[in-house]
C-alpha cells in the first residue's frame, strides 16, 4: 500500500477466525489504504508481517484500533485498544449509511443481526438489539470455506462460479455433514458442479434466516 495524504492516519484493524482486515482512513475518514489477508492459523506472524509493509507507507500513524473475534489477544500483542465487533459494525453504517436500520453480517465463524434506529433525545443512531448464530459452522463463511475444500475450488471461485449455474441444487444446510452426503449424491447423478456451488450458497442463506425466524420466536 502507498499512502494518498500527509495528513494524519488511523488504523482499523479486524482480526477474525479466518481473516486480517486492516483499513487506514485519514482525518476525514476517506480510505487510502487496506489489507485482506487469510491467517491459515497465523493471526499474530501475519500481523507482524503485514505491519512491517505498513510502516514504510505510513510512518506517522496517529492512532489505531482492533476489532474481531480475536482482538483481546491481538490488540494485548500490539498494544492498542479494542472495540466490539457488533459496536463497530454499527457505528461503521451509522457514519456511512445513517439510514440503514438492519445489518446483516456472515463471518467465518459468527453471523449476526443487528438492529438501528435514531435516537432522537440524543441526535445519534443506537443499537437497540443484536443476535448471534449458535456455535456451529452452519450458517457462516466456515461452512462454505469447507465445501468449496471438499469440491477442490478456492473460495475465491466460489461466487462467480454460482452465478452460472442455471437452477441452484437442494442441498441441507443445517449441518457440513448432511451437505456432503448431498453433494457426493448430487455428483453421483451428474450434476454440474455449477448448481452445486449455487446450492450451498441458498442452503447458507436458508440456514441464516431459518436461525432468526426461530430467534424471533424463542
Amino acid at each position: 500500500m502507498k499512502s494518498q495524504s500527509k495528513n494524519r492516519t488511523f488504523m482499523g484493524i479486524d482480526i477474525g477466525s479466518v481473516s486480517l482486515n486492516i483499513a487506514v482512513i485519514n482525518e476525514k475518514c476517506g480510505l487510502i489504504g487496506s489489507v485482506y489477508e487469510r491467517t491459515r492459523g497465523q493471526p499474530i506472524q501475519l500481523l507482524i508481517d503485514v505491519f512491517e509493509g505498513l510502516e514504510k507507507d505510513f510512518p506517522e500513524l496517529c492512532g489505531a484500533v482492533c476489532t474481531g473475534s480475536g482482538r483481546n489477544l491481538i490488540a494485548d500483542v500490539v498494544g492498542v485498544d479494542k472495540e466490539n465487533e457488533i459496536i463497530s459494525q454499527a457505528k461503521a453504517v451509522a457514519y456511512f449509511h445513517p439510514e440503514v436500520r438492519t445489518v446483516i453480517e456472515i463471518g467465518g465463524q459468527d453471523s449476526k443481526l443487528i438492529f438501528l434506529e435514531w435516537d432522537e433525545k440524543n441526535g445519534r443512531t443506537v443499537i437497540i438489539d443484536h443476535a448471534l448464530n449458535e456455535i456451529c459452522a452452519a450458517g457462516t463463511g466456515s461452512f462454505l470455506d469447507q465445501q468449496a475444500y471438499r469440491l477442490g475450488i478456492s473460495i475465491d471461485e466460489f461466487s462467480s462460479i454460482a452465478t452460472r449455474a442455471e437452477k441452484p441444487a437442494t442441498i441441507a444446510g443445517r449441518c457440513s455433514v448432511f451437505a456432503k452426503s448431498d453433494m457426493i449424491h448430487l455428483q453421483q447423478e451428474g450434476t454440474s458442479q455449477e448448481e452445486i456451488i449455487a446450492g450451498l450458497c441458498y442452503a447458507l442463506a436458508r440456514n441464516y434466516i431459518s436461525n432468526w425466524v426461530k430467534a424471533g420466536n424463542s
